[in-house]
């Protein structure tokens, strides 16, 4: 019995230095500088102290908002990702091997490139004298340049563009692994083909219609840059953090707003978790 617990203790050190690197790298780039920001955020603007005043100057109408305009462009943006991936992702798990690994290597490519690039390139083709309104003229569905930039639909198009691949990947994991016998039995037992698909196929890939909506979500309430490079006008919480931070250099307002980002942020994978979803693998 001895000899056994000195085995588990020597286990249980090896296990320990593996796990040591880690945990310094979380605690000094993860642990500390939310800290930092959580004590700045709570801190008075004259150092008198820590007060919730930074909190409560967020409840100002136009800081509101700004946070709900961010929420429903986000959630804008998750709701056509997962229109347009789900039956991409759908089509990519039941076709052949060929096609299969074609269709993947299209929708990782464009984690090969800068989305800066890639998001600069869309701003070409939809400027008042790109292609897009070249095509529309020689088709001659309009007589003049379509003003696509600085409009809400045009952030909106490159938010999607830029997040559809985080709702592909999980959703063809979900349909790559689920049992179509289960579906070819309700066929069986007189299920018309979108009854079959609501009642076994949605059920079961919905672990990975979850994990897509967290992965597209989360990030699109601060992708802020978007709206700067295609015009939009828009004013996101991204936005309103930078100009806190940087414009107007009110440190503490700034520290708050990012920690109700941060507080949103894990209750939406709090709620992820709870409702049954994993780690977030798309693998």
């Amino acid at each position: 019995m001895a000899r056994k617990t000195a085995a588990q203790r020597r286990e249980a050190r090896k296990n320990a230095l593996f796990v040591l690197p880690m945990a310094l790298v979380a605690v000094l780039l993860v642990a500390v500088p939310l800290i930092y920001v959580l004590i700045t955020s709570l801190a008075a603007s004259d150092g008198s102290g820590f007060t919730l005043a930074n909190y409560k100057a967020l409840l100002r109408a136009d800081y509101l908002k700004v946070f709900l305009g961010s929420l429903q462009l986000a959630l804008l943006t998750t709701v056509l990702c997962f229109a347009v991936g789900y039956p991409f992702a759908y089509c990519m798990a039941r076709a052949g091997r060929r096609w299969r690994s074609l269709l993947m290597l299209l929708v990782i490519i464009p984690f090969w490139t800068s989305a800066l690039v890639r998001i600069y390139g869309w701003k070409i083709l939809l400027q008042a004298n790109g292609p897009v309104n070249g095509v529309l003229r020689a088709l001659g569905l309009i007589d003049k340049n379509v003003k696509f930039l600085g409009s809400y639909g045009s952030v909106l198009l490159t938010m999607v563009y830029c997040l559809i691949s985080f709702m592909i990947l999980p959703c063809h994991s979900a349909v790559d692994k689920m049992d179509f016998t289960l579906v070819e039995a309700a066929r069986d037992l007189g299920a018309k083909p979108w009854r079959a698909f609501l009642t076994v196929t949605l059920p079961l890939t919905m672990p990975g219609i979850l994990a897509g909506c967290v992965l597209v979500f989360v990030p699109s309430v601060g992708l802020f840059y978007l709206s700067d490079i295609m015009g939009g006008g828009l004013v996101l919480v991204g936005n309103l953090i930078r100009d806190q931070l940087l414009k107007v250099r009110d440190w503490n307002t700034g520290s708050a707003m990012s920690m109700v980002l941060i507080v949103l942020t894990a209750g939406i994978y709090l709620l992820y978790r709870r409702s049954g979803g994993d780690d977030l693998g798309v693998f």
